[in-house]
């Protein structure tokens, strides 16, 4: 996916110095070491603020979902006064696994599936039965363990740090940024779920460049120029910038707008799509129609689990919109996902060869260098 130059912007300067001293790919360890993915579940997705879903999932009281993070099963659930929680998927009697699916409604109550412990949807011991007859027992010492959670953008965050710094504060750069998208009231019309025989961090860097796109995305590249990337992101843990699409057409099937914008897009981004990369695992990518945002989970060295969704304006699916058509975005972008996908477990077999040594990267190649640059810092 595309984002191939960089706009003359001070940040950007100091990536083209770190360039001209000869920017490679990382070490072969990276991407198959057992021992560093352990330490990336430690360090970065056992401490960092991680995207788990959108607000959307869990609309009504009860409705929830299961989010798996660094080995760990969360629940993330409405309850009844409208606010939003993630818990550890642990009942406080014996450990046992409180939901199995991966998502549903509750009936106003989270029940232990073993001995019938039951908390309100706010994680409070609601009942356990006979435990009254245990001397000193208290109902209240025995709520669910919660983890850190909070919104940006509409979008559901969890951390797992005992004392993370405030979401609102990682994100500042952000500030008012993609607030004219209207995230926050986006619908989410498709999602697919894929699995890639690749490291995680190979699909970072196959998203932040479009050096790739001329043969890898024949499609793409047609409305899309790969060489019109300008990038006003450049270093840490937020990189990115927009492309041009050519003008009268759409990132669709078609090349028509398949629904009613999805915010205030002004007359200039009707012909840009933005791509962002947000550390360690969102990918978004805005749209003037649609919102498509992947999350990354890593599961091993080579193995990572995607799970992309379209997002479109709730509008969009009415009558007043008579061009709604997610399918043509869905499958334009499903084929062009798989090709992404394609190379990247290329690139991975060749990685795990005892031939592959770091190669430099191209001038065109300057975020994935930024990317690695800032996960090198994290990581040490």
């Amino acid at each position: 996916m595309p984002l191939s130059q960089t706009i003359a912007t001070p940040a950007f300067r100091t990536t083209a110095e770190t360039f001209v001293s000869g920017a490679k790919t990382l070490p072969q360890r990276y991407f198959v070491s057992p021992e560093v993915f352990a330490e990336e579940k430690e360090k970065i997705f056992s401490r960092e603020w991680v995207c788990v879903g959108h607000q959307s999932q869990v609309a009504k009281p009860g409705d929830y979902f299961v989010a798996e993070i660094a080995d760990e099963s969360l629940i993330i659930v409405r309850d009844k006064r409208g606010e939003s929680h993630g818990f550890f998927n642990v009942c406080r009697h014996r450990g046992t696994r409180l939901c199995q699916d991966k998502n549903g409604h509750l009936a106003g109550a989270i029940q232990c599936p073993y001995h019938a412990w039951t908390y309100g949807l706010d994680g409070r011991l609601l009942g356990a039965p006979h435990m009254d007859e245990v001397r000193g027992f208290d109902k209240a010492d025995y709520s669910l363990l919660a983890a850190n959670l909070a919104l940006w953008e509409g979008f559901i965050f969890v951390n797992l740090a005992g004392a993370p710094a405030p979401l609102e504060k990682w994100f500042a750069p952000l500030a008012e940024k993609f607030s004219h998208w209207n995230l926050p009231k986006l619908r989410s019309a498709k999602r697919i779920e894929y699995d890639v025989r690749a490291n995680w961090k190979l699909i970072f860097e196959n998203y932040s460049e479009c050096y790739h796109c001329p043969g890898v995305h024949p499609m793409l590249s047609k409305v899309s120029p790969y060489d019109s990337a300008e990038n006003d992101l450049c270093e840490g843990p937020f990189l990115g910038g927009f492309m041009r699409i050519t003008k009268g057409n759409s990132l669709t099937i078609s090349g028509n707008a398949c629904a009613l914008p999805v915010g205030d897009v002004n007359a200039e981004d009707f012909h840009r799509v933005f791509y962002y990369s947000i550390f360690p695992n969102m990918l978004l990518s805005l749209h003037p129609e649609y919102v498509m945002v992947h999350q990354l989970w890593p599961k091993s060295p080579e193995r990572t689990l995607i799970l992309c969704d379209w997002f479109f304006h709730p509008e969009a699916a009415g009558a007043t919109d008579p061009s709604y058509n997610p399918d043509d975005a869905i499958e334009f972008w499903d084929l062009t996902n798989k090709q992404d996908w394609h190379v990247c477990e290329l690139s991975q077999q060749g990685i795990a060869s005892r031939g592959y040594q770091p190669g430099p990267y191209s001038p065109r190649e300057k975020i994935p260098a930024a990317w690695d640059e800032y996960y090198l810092r994290i990581i040490s």
